[in-house]
């Protein structure tokens, strides 16, 4: 399993990706088209929330709240995930209601939490608008339909990728001074005594599968996760692993936002029980504490910092000013 993600990660950093911006000057793509999209209100019932208005595009199209707030100032059930590197994915929210990207940017529209448009009103919106209908008619050669909405709002996710961290700059180009000694040695950790690697590796460290790490009691916490799409019983507590490109600047973290910095998530999978003292259906990885010093905690935090993408390095400056 490690041989096979070091090689999907080494595949995989070498695709080349881009980002396209919505401008009247440049031919309009799908991928443009649903840039726009993302970032207008119009596909909300209020007109006041867009897509990125939960995907904030300055911390990895991700939110800076546990969860966030739609329409009417409804407050969400999860945290905010971040919506870039997503082209590699096979299941979206936390819980995998959604096996495409397609599937998956229509269901916020819908949510009444979150967008509450029913998708014909979305979709009258469009078309009764003269600048998008003629947008629709140009790159899909028809009018606005559900269908080409959501390949839209795809295709310019599907261009959210990044591969331009330190840390690639390091294990790609050789580049020894890219990252920290730090950085280095919490990359020893992640693959060994961390055991992180178990579940997130590959192109952009996360998995496939659907992992339980303590965050369900049935008490406090009762969010059931992946159960309440397949209802079955041992799927209790289990949630997507989520990727790690910049991890650092996407805070807060887990399902529901409950740890505010890394070194907080840091600290409960170095000894889970300290946190949540009676977890059901927890994944054995995390029965017996790690007993990382608090200089390898430092080290594997340094490691995980180094995922973030050049693009968000002035962001990221400013996040660890104002936490130190």
């Amino acid at each position: 399993m490690k041989k096979l993600g070091i090689t999907l990660f080494m595949l995989g950093s070498i695709l080349a990706f881009s980002q396209s911006a919505f401008r009247n000057t440049e031919m309009l793509t799908a991928a443009t088209l649903g840039r726009k999209l993302f970032f207008d209100p119009i596909l909300s019932r209020t007109r006041k929330i867009s897509c990125a208005s939960c995907h904030k595009e300055e911390f990895a199209f991700s939110d800076t709240s546990a969860v966030s707030l739609g329409v009417h100032n409804r407050k969400g059930q999860r945290n905010t995930p971040s919506a870039m590197n997503m082209s590699l994915q096979v299941a979206f929210f936390w819980d995998g209601r959604a096996t495409t990207l397609e599937q998956q940017a229509l269901i916020p529209l819908q949510n009444p939490i979150e967008m509450d448009m029913p998708i014909t009103t979305a979709i009258g919106r469009l078309q009764n608008n003269t600048s998008y209908s003629a947008a629709f008619q140009t790159v899909f050669h028809e009018a606005p339909n559900a269908a080409n909405l959501a390949k839209a709002l795809a295709a310019f996710e599907r261009t959210l990728e990044t591969r331009e961290s330190p840390f690639d700059d390091w294990r790609l180009n050789d580049n020894e001074a890219a990252v920290s000694e730090s950085a280095k040695r919490g990359f020893a950790i992640f693959n060994s005594k961390g055991r992180c690697i178990q579940c997130h590796f590959g192109p952009d460290f996360n998995d496939v599968e659907f992992r339980s790490i303590g965050l369900y009691d049935g008490k406090m916490l009762r969010d059931s996760g992946r159960a309440g799409v397949t209802k079955k019983e041992n799927d209790l507590g289990r949630f997507k692993i989520g990727a790690l490109r910049n991890i650092a600047i996407t805070s807060p973290y887990m399902h529901n936002g409950m740890f505010r910095t890394l070194r907080q998530v840091i600290d409960y999978y170095n000894d889970p029980d300290k946190i949540v003292s009676h977890p059901i259906n927890r994944d054995t990885l995390l029965n017996t504490p790690m007993s990382l010093t608090e200089q390898e905690k430092t080290d594997l935090e340094s490691f995980l910092v180094s995922l973030t993408d050049k693009r968000f390095a002035g962001r990221l400056k400013k996040l660890r000013h104002f936490t130190n």
